[in-house]
């Protein structure tokens, strides 16, 4: 990254198939993008940028994260050039292609992607796309959706729904033609490596209406519509997240090693759109501290670190806990990587454990000390590094397509022949909860929904039942189920 500061950018290694519409997406999350030469002989491009603060903050940013197009390395530097002088005549193609992406940027007018496209595309009927994710292993938002789509034209409307537990939205482009090459390069991609499938549909609908803007729903060309339901109106500075450089920078970031290159789209812009979000953070900065939670408003009468081991380890390896001695009712949770800590954060913070609502940040420490040797601190702190009872350790586990937000419905395996119904309901009955429902699958009597009358008493009989000895060597698996009884 040497050279002086330039707002022309020098990118090198580009794949060679590359698009002028991907180089310039590089671009976009920092500021407008005014020009763009392409050396496709060389597989070289300049960027040129509206403002050399915009080029700065791209350089620093893709200093610390290596950008990748089409799932390859490539290199950015400033440029000697202070401006770009192209002959109109050579870049004719590229100018309208920049003219076509800028448009969709700064107006958010409906535009015909024709001028983007590679190909004709013969026109789809509808311009409202049906999406459903599979495996979502991670989140995804609102603020993701609209960030992978509108590289294909301007979105105007989204909506998000959960249907037959599944994570579905309807999202609504300016032109049916957007929507066909969306659905054409879309269709079948993960947004993250190995995990969060789009399934893309045309939808019967050809208009979609948007009561509230919120992070369910949003009207991009309506933002005085009200946020509803008491619900918080996402913060209009999420929005300008992916236009704004500073966003970039501040954001609290994470270490998840799946980025959106599977989708061609730049870091940055995957970066802002899911940091923003809040939820999963900035691909490729591991940012120290982010494998460890801090728990607090626990229950310092009944808390455990068994009992945070087994309650955490739904949503990852935890390695280590550690009760802080001086204040009883907070821990640190040390987990095996940036997404299970994210993923645990996600899913627990705000829910009720041993009667009282468990806060959970991310914190500041980078592992969890174990206390000196020959030091008693009371069995405060474990070390579960070696547990056999890790959920998460076979790569491609069947358990990361089981990972479900706490429910009061809970999947029991591992059933021994012997054990029948009632004596299930019993044990479960002595955790302190009533069971509403129960039902064995039926191909296979190993394994059971089982519904409590609440969250919190699913949470506690998991906590309690959870690798529960039920003879013959059996040990009874607990997770939440998505399903209900």
């Amino acid at each position: 990254m040497d050279g002086a500061p330039s707002r022309v950018l020098h990118i090198r290694k580009l794949p060679g198939e590359v698009t002028e519409t991907e180089v310039i997406a590089l671009g976009l999350p920092f500021g407008k993008v005014t020009n763009i030469l392409m050396l496709k002989g060389k597989n070289q491009a300049f960027l040129e940028l509206a403002t050399e603060e915009a080029a700065i903050t791209m350089v620093n940013y893709y200093s610390a994260v290596t950008p990748h197009l089409r799932n390859q390395p490539i290199y950015i530097q400033y440029s000697n050039h202070k401006e770009l002088k192209t002959d109109n005549t050579l870049n004719q193609r590229a100018q309208a292609v920049l003219q076509a992406v800028t448009a969709v940027q700064t107006t958010n007018a409906p535009m015909s992607g024709t001028t983007v496209s590679e190909s004709a595309v013969t026109p789809a009927q509808s311009p409202v796309l049906r999406i459903i994710i599979d495996n979502m292993y991670y989140p995804v938002t609102l603020d993701v959706l609209h960030q992978i789509f509108s590289k294909f034209g301007a979105v105007l409307k989204i909506i998000t729904f959960t249907k037959n537990n599944q994570f579905q939205a309807l999202l609504q482009y300016g032109d049916p033609v957007n929507a066909q090459q969306a659905k054409l390069a879309l269709d079948g991609q993960n947004i993250y490596n190995a995990c969060c499938t789009l399934r893309i549909d045309f939808s019967k609908l050809v208009n979609l209406n948007v009561k509230y803007n919120n992070d369910k729903s949003r009207d991009y060309t309506r933002p005085d519509l009200p946020s509803g339901d008491g619900q918080p109106a996402l913060d209009p500075a999420i929005a300008a997240a992916f236009a704004k450089e500073t966003s970039l920078l501040g954001l609290p970031v994470a270490a998840v090693p799946g980025t959106l290159s599977p989708l061609a789209i730049p870091n940055a812009a995957a970066a802002a759109a899911a940091a923003a979000a809040g939820r999963v953070g900035m691909p490729g900065v591991s940012a120290g501290g982010n494998t460890v939670l801090l728990v607090s408003n626990l229950n310092e009468e009944m808390v455990t670190p068994q009992s945070l081991f087994t309650l955490f380890g739904v949503y990852g390896d935890v390695q280590r806990v550690k009760i802080l001695y001086n204040k009883k009712d907070s821990a640190l949770i040390q987990m095996a990587d940036g997404n299970q800590s994210q993923l645990a954060m996600s899913h627990l913070n705000g829910q009720k454990m041993y009667g009282k609502i468990i806060r959970v940040t991310l914190s500041k420490h980078q592992t969890v000390q174990l206390p000196r040797e020959g030091l008693d601190d009371q069995g405060l702190t474990k070390d579960f590094g070696n547990s056999p009872l890790h959920r998460f350790k076979k790569p491609g586990s069947k358990n990361f397509q089981n990972i479900f937000p706490p429910s009061a419905t809970l999947h029991l395996s591992n059933i021994p022949p012997s054990v029948a119904e009632e004596d299930l309901r019993t044990l479960f009955a002595n955790t302190g909860g009533t069971v509403k429902a129960f039902k064995f699958f039926q191909r296979d009597h190993k394994m059971a929904l089982l519904q409590m009358s609440t969250v919190e008493e699913a949470i506690q009989a998991l906590i309690d039942l959870h690798n529960y000895n039920l003879g013959e060597n059996h040990h009874l698996r607990v997770s939440f189920s998505k399903s209900t009884i």
